[in-house]
C-alpha cells in the first residue's frame, strides 16, 4: 500500500488554520467528508472517542489521529502541516506540526492498520518529516511524500 495512492493534493491542507488540537482534527475532518456537515461530527465524534482512549501523537512531531465508523464507506486520509506547533499528547512529549487522519469503516481495517504502519515508518525519517514541514503547497506536500515512498509524484 502506498500512500500516495490514498492522498492527493486536495486531500492535503498546507498551512492547516487552527492553533490546537480539536480546531486541526476538525479541519481534517471537513477536508475528508468534503463538507457533509452530519457526516463530519460522526467521523469527528469517531476520531475524539479514539483520542480519548490512547492519544494518536506518536513522536517526531507527527500524529496520527484515526477512527472507525460506518458513516463512511471507505478508507480515506486527509494530511496537513501546521505553520506553528500544536499541543497534542505525544509519546516524546513533543507538540506537533504534521498531521495525517484517518477514518473508514471497521471493514476496511487491514487497510487503515497498513496505512498507519506506512505512515509511521516514513515520518520516522528526519529528511522526509523536513520536506513535508516545507512544503507550502499542498502539492509539494504530495510531491515529497511520492519522493519518499521512491514514486516520483505527480
Amino acid at each position: 500500500m502506498r500512500l500516495s495512492e490514498l492522498l492527493s493534493p486536495s486531500r492535503i491542507l498546507v498551512p492547516l488554520r487552527s492553533t490546537d488540537k480539536e480546531g486541526v482534527l476538525r479541519e481534517l475532518v471537513e477536508l475528508l467528508v468534503a463538507g457533509n456537515g452530519a457526516v463530519a461530527d460522526e467521523v469527528l465524534a469517531a476520531i475524539l472517542e479514539r483520542e480519548r482512549q490512547f492519544p494518536t501523537g506518536i513522536g517526531y512531531g507527527v500524529a496520527v489521529p484515526h477512527g472507525k465508523t460506518p458513516v463512511l464507506s471507505g478508507l480515506g486520509i486527509v494530511a496537513g502541516t501546521t505553520v506553528a506547533p500544536v499541543p497534542y499528547e505525544t509519546v516524546d512529549g513533543d507538540p506537533v506540526r504534521i498531521f495525517f487522519l484517518l477514518a473508514g469503516p471497521e471493514s476496511q481495517a487491514g487497510a487503515h492498520v497498513k496505512a498507519l504502519s506506512r505512515i509511521s515508518r516514513l515520518v520516522r525519517q528526519e529528511p522526509v518529516r523536513t520536506r513535508l514541514l516545507g512544503a507550502r503547497t499542498p502539492e509539494e506536500f504530495y510531491r515529497s511524500l511520492c519522493d519518499a515512498e521512491g514514486g516520483g509524484g505527480a
